[in-house]
């Protein structure tokens, strides 16, 4: 069994890695002053952000269509029919379902999908759970249980300095943006995991208050000295990145993942300045081949 995912998964691993575990990505695009970009192939991430500050415009993204997921099933199923689609969150992303319909433009494809409902390294971690499972040879409904188990028991939230990009992209209410804006308000926002959307989980009036206040609210969830897996991510932002990583890193018996930047479809959303933290705890991970 193969694995499809998107660049919004935010999956990292080693160097030659990805191929080893038959995972394929297809690319998110974002579009810029009137160009478009497939993010990792025609722009990467320390090209985006000089691009985004020096325009006047503001971006929009795009999920890939039906037909670049049929391409690749097409492709895939010549080697091997199964195939394990895992892709960010229906509730923001219209990627889950352009990925459905591709399936159904290949019947020779045997294809399961996941919405992980949530985005970036939270979801990444359910792909590298699955291809690491099914390549030691888990049966399918055993990989399917463990990316479920996975979801439910990691979590995401993150902040940023500016909302500007959030407003024009309608991820949040723009009265409450507005509002928010005007106050110089920095929002604390996770992404809740019946229908993968964005919830605000609070709110702060510095950008270093709002990384001291995701360490909080991560306490509310796991006790103190608790052992979790963690990863800080950021869109343009690595000092605020480090930041957060020490604060986290002060509280709990942490496995780090490593610190980088996310997704710039993403970060499109966002702006340069968004830090988040995708954890769960450590124990969820301990039977991953």
């Amino acid at each position: 069994m193969q694995i499809v995912t998107d660049s919004g998964t935010d999956l990292r691993l080693p160097s030659g890695e990805e191929s080893g575990l038959n995972i394929h990505t297809v690319p998110l695009t974002v579009t810029l002053d009137g160009k478009s970009y497939r993010e990792g192939i025609d722009i990467q991430h320390k090209d985006f952000y000089p691009l985004l500050e020096a325009s006047d415009g503001l971006p929009t993204t795009s999920q890939p269509s039906a037909g670049e997921f049929a391409d690749m099933y097409r492709k895939l199923a010549k080697t091997d029919p199964d195939i394990l689609s895992i892709h960010i969150t229906s509730g923001l992303s219209g990627t889950y379902n352009a990925a459905q319909a591709g399936a159904e433009m290949v019947p020779e494809a045997n294809v399961t999908h996941i919405d992980t409902k949530t985005l970036t390294a939270a979801a990444g971690w359910q792909v590298e759970a699955a291809a690491r499972a099914l390549k030691a040879g888990w049966a399918k409904d055993q990989v399917l249980a463990l990316v479920k188990r996975i979801g439910n028991a990691t979590d995401c939230m993150y902040s940023l300095k500016e909302l500007k990009y959030l407003i024009h992209g309608g991820r949040i209410s723009h009265m409450k943006g507005m509002v928010a804006s005007l106050l110089n308000i920095k929002p604390l926002i996770g992404v809740e995991k019946v229908g993968g959307t964005y919830v605000q989980l609070g709110q702060v009036r510095t950008f270093k208050k709002a990384l001291a206040g995701m360490a909080d609210l991560i306490a509310k969830q796991h006790a103190k000295g608790s052992a979790l897996r963690v990863q800080v991510l950021h869109s343009n932002n690595p000092e605020g990145a480090n930041m957060l990583r020490e604060i986290v890193d002060q509280l709990f018996e942490c496995t780090w993942l490593p610190v980088g930047p996310m997704s710039l479809v993403l970060g499109a959303h966002t702006g340069s300045s968004m830090v988040g933290v995708a954890f769960a705890p450590a124990s969820v991970f301990a039977d991953i081949p």
